[in-house]
C-alpha cells in the first residue's frame, strides 16, 4: 500500500533553538500548520489510507532523512507552510514543484485545485517551479526519494487568509486531504511494481551532440550516469546536494541538481531527450558569476524581457531601469546583473509593499543616514540606482568612487569586506538567505537570456 508523508514544515530545532516559522503576535506558522496537519492525518486515516506524520521536533535536514529512511518510489510527501509578507494585501495558496518536471507540475496543480474546491474564498497563486522560490531551490522538492511537493496554504500576514486558516481549518484540511489522496493514486498507478523491472530510458544531448549512454526516469525525474558529470566539470562524487540512485550496477545522478553547478538542463518531450550544456558553452566567465566587481553578461533587451516575465506591469513604469543599471554599473566597475537582481529582491520585483515605496527611488533598500525606519530617498531613479551601485562597490572593492558620492551610507562600510554576493547576507540585510535570493534571480535571468 502506498504511503503518504506530511510535514508541518516548522516547529523543530534549527541551530539549537525552536523554529516557529513566521511569527505573529497571536500565533506562529508552526502552530497553525501543525493543527491543519493533524486534521489532514485524521481524515486520510478515516479513508483507510496509510499516512505518516513527520515528528515536529525534527529540523529541516532531519525531516528529509526521516522520510528517506521510510519512503518508497510509489509514496508521496507534502510539506505545508504559511507565508508572511510585509505587504498585508499579498495572499493566496500555491504549490511548489521541482523545476523541469512537467509530471510533478501536473501533480502540483492537482493538489492546489483540490484545496481551492473546498475553500473557494482562498485565491490561487498557481503552481511554481522551486527555482521561483526566494532561495532558488527547495530541498523538500529535490532531496526526497519519493515524489514531493511544498504547499504554501496562505499568508498569515493577510487578515483574510489568516481568518480562513483559523476559522475554516477543517475545510482547509479536507481540501489538502482530497489532493493528497488523488496525487497518491496518480503516482501509484504509474510506478513500476515488477521486482527488478526496467525503468524508462531517455536520450542525452550533451553540448549539442548525442551522448552514447542513456539516462533513466525515476519518479518522473531525469537521471544521468554519474560519469557524465566529469565532462560537465562537476565533482559529483563529493557534492553533498546531488541525489544519486544505483540502477543496473550503474550510479545515476538527478539531472536537475546539476543546475546548482551552472549546467543548463532542458527537456525535449517529443524526442524524450535531456539537453545538458556545460559551463564551457556559457557566454560569461565561470567563477565570476557571484563576484560583485566585474562586467555583467546580459544586454538591456535581455534584462527587459526578464523583467517582463517577473513583473509585466513594471516594464512600462520602469522602462529605463535596465539601461540605468548597465550605465551606472559600468562606470564603477560593478556587475550590473548582480545589481539588477538585488533590486528585484529589495523591491519585491518592483511590487514594493514593504518599508520602501516607489517615490523614494531607493532600489537597493539603502538605510537612512540617520538610521530612520523609512530608509533613504533619492531625487531620481538614476540617482537611486547610482547609490545602490556605490554601496555595492563599498562592499566589493577598495577602489575609490568614479562619480560623486550619493550613497549616504558609503562611509559606514568596511571597504572590500564582501566581494561575493553570498557575503552580503547578514551585512546588507539581516536575512541569512539574502545572497542566495539574489543568486536565485541571477540564475533565472541567465536562463531567460539563454546564458545558462
Amino acid at each position: 500500500m502506498a504511503q503518504i508523508f506530511i510535514s508541518a514544515g516548522h516547529g523543530g530545532f534549527e541551530n539549537g533553538v525552536v523554529d516557529p516559522g513566521a511569527t505573529l503576535p497571536s500565533t506562529t506558522e508552526a502552530a497553525e500548520m501543525i493543527q491543519i496537519r493533524d486534521l489532514v492525518v485524521a481524515e486520510l486515516r478515516s479513508r483507510n489510507l496509510s499516512v505518516l506524520s513527520v515528528p515536529d521536533d525534527l529540523s529541516a535536514a532531519q525531516t528529509l532523512a526521516w522520510i528517506n529512511a521510510r519512503c518508497r518510489p510509489e509514496d508521496v510527501a507534502l510539506e505545508i507552510h504559511a507565508g508572511a509578507f510585509s505587504d498585508p494585501s499579498v495572499r493566496g495558496s500555491t504549490v511548489f514543484y521541482i523545476a523541469k518536471n512537467d509530471v510533478r507540475r501536473t501533480h502540483a496543480e492537482l493538489v492546489v485545485l483540490a484545496l481551492l474546491r473546498r475553500v473557494t474564498q482562498l485565491p490561487s497563486r498557481g503552481v511554481k517551479p522551486d527555482t521561483e522560490s526566494p532561495t532558488g531551490m527547495l530541498a523538500f522538492c529535490r532531496n526526497l526519494g519519493c515524489p514531493s511537493l511544498l504547499m504554501e496554504v496562505g499568508f498569515l500576514s493577510n487578515p483574510q487568509d489568516l481568518a480562513i486558516i483559523q476559522r475554516q481549518r477543517r475545510d482547509v484540511a479536507l481540501g489538502i486531504a482530497d489532493g493528497l489522496a488523488s496525487w497518491s493514486r496518480a503516482v501509484g498507478s504509474g510506478t513500476p511494481t515488477v521486482p527488478g523491472g526496467t525503468l524508462p530510458e531517455i536520450r542525452i544531448n550533451l553540448n549539442g551532440g548525442i551522448y552514447p549512454e542513456t539516462g533513466i526516469i525515476v519518479n518522473s525525474n531525469a537521471f544521468v550516469p554519474i560519469d557524465l558529470a566529469d565532462l560537465l566539470g562537476v565533482d559529483a562524487a563529493t557534492a553533498p546536494n546531488i541525489n544519486r540512485v544505483r540502477y543496473a550496477n550503474v550510479v545515476y545522478i538527478k539531472a536537475v541538481d546539476l543546475q546548482n553547478y551552472n549546467v543548463s538542463v532542458g527537456w525535449d518531450a517529443a524526442s524524450r531527450t535531456l539537453r545538458l550544456r556545460s559551463r564551457t558553452g556559457m557566454q560569461f566567465c565561470p567563477g565570476a558569476m557571484d563576484r560583485i566587481m566585474g562586467i555583467g553578461s546580459t544586454s538591456e533587451v535581455q534584462i527587459t524581457l526578464f523583467l517582463k516575465n517577473v513583473n509585466e506591469a513594471a516594464v512600462n513604469t520602469y522602462r529605463d531601469l535596465p539601461k540605468l543599471y548597465r550605465e551606472e554599473a559600468a562606470i564603477e566597475g560593478v556587475n550590473h546583473d548582480i545589481a539588477f537582481c538585488q533590486m528585484l529582491v529589495e523591491t519585491n520585483s518592483l511590487n514594493f509593499g514593504g518599508s520602501l515605496n516607489p517615490a523614494q527611488n531607493n532600489f537597493g533598500g539603502i538605510g537612512s543616514p540617520t538610521g530612520g525606519m523609512e530608509g533613504a530617498s533619492f531625487p531620481s531613479a538614476r540617482v537611486g540606482v547610482r547609490a545602490q551601485i556605490q554601496h555595492l562597490k563599498a562592499y566589493g572593492s577598495v577602489d575609490p568612487l568614479v562619480q560623486r558620492q550619493v550613497d549616504p551610507r558609503f562611509g559606514f562600510v568596511v571597504r572590500g569586506v564582501a566581494p561575493l554576493v553570498e557575503q552580503l547576507s547578514g551585512r546588507w540585510s539581516a536575512d541569512q538567505e539574502y545572497g542566495r535570493k539574489i543568486a536565485a534571480f541571477m540564475r533565472r535571468l541567465y536562463e531567460s537570456a539563454g546564458l545558462l
